[in-house]
């Protein structure tokens, strides 16, 4: 699925390429999640916050993702990276599954190592 369209707002762009940016100057150059990230956000479409479907994952948005191999299901916020609390189920956009789901929407299936 890294080759389909996803779509982010110019403001969460711009927080998460800050963000980036940050981790980077302090050293954490290497960091294969922070690529990934900047992977992403390259081939994002820019949508202004009220052309986004309501069904598109943005930052801050509440999801329920189902394991097709599993059938479990888990309902995660994503979040920025200080905001993260795996205990209340608040993803870091850092983390690989947070990576995975900015910008799909629902009903997307979303292969990603994890």
């Amino acid at each position: 699925m890294k080759n389909r369209r996803i779509f982010i707002t110019a403001f969460d762009k711009k927080r998460l390429d800050e963000l980036i940016a940050v981790a980077r100057e302090f050293g954490e150059h290497a960091r294969e999640d922070l690529d990934d990230l900047a992977a992403e956000l390259d081939r994002a479409s820019i949508v202004e916050p009220k052309k986004i479907p309501a069904n598109v994952v943005t930052m801050n948005s509440k999801v329920l993702l189902h394991d097709l191999d599993t059938s479990d299901e888990e309902t995660y916020a994503l979040v920025f990276p200080n905001e993260a609390d795996a205990s209340s189920g608040a993803i870091s956009v850092l983390a690989p599954i947070g990576t995975a789901i900015l910008g799909y929407r629902e009903g997307d299936v979303v292969e990603w190592p994890v």
